[in-house]
């Protein structure tokens, strides 16, 4: 007998794209505008984190931001570029 599995349409469709910056930081702005970019090319939803909200994104990412994960994945940190973001997310689909 076959089981079927559904995935909840809660969960977002592909790779989760997360930004962990602070304000003030000219490098997130860049960043911003990268990751802004790929998710409007690929569909992929982002978030943005304030590394300062919590003492445990402080202690992990404090010195790195911006900092780029997809799906809570490292892929870049201080600059990150279009072509490294699309590969990391290509590779997280064929996972």
């Amino acid at each position: 007998m076959k089981r079927w599995f559904r995935r909840s349409l809660e969960r977002p469709a592909g790779p989760r794209i997360t930004l962990v910056d602070r304000l003030g930081c000219h490098l997130c702005l860049e960043a911003e505008r990268t990751v802004r970019k790929v998710s409007e090319s690929t569909g992929f939803d982002w978030e943005r984190v304030d590394v300062d909200s919590s003492p445990e994104l402080q202690e992990r990412f404090g010195d790195l931001v911006p900092v780029v994960l997809v799906d809570g994945r490292e892929v870049g940190h201080w600059t990150i570029s279009e072509v490294s973001l699309s590969r990391a997310l290509r590779r997280r689909q064929r996972d």
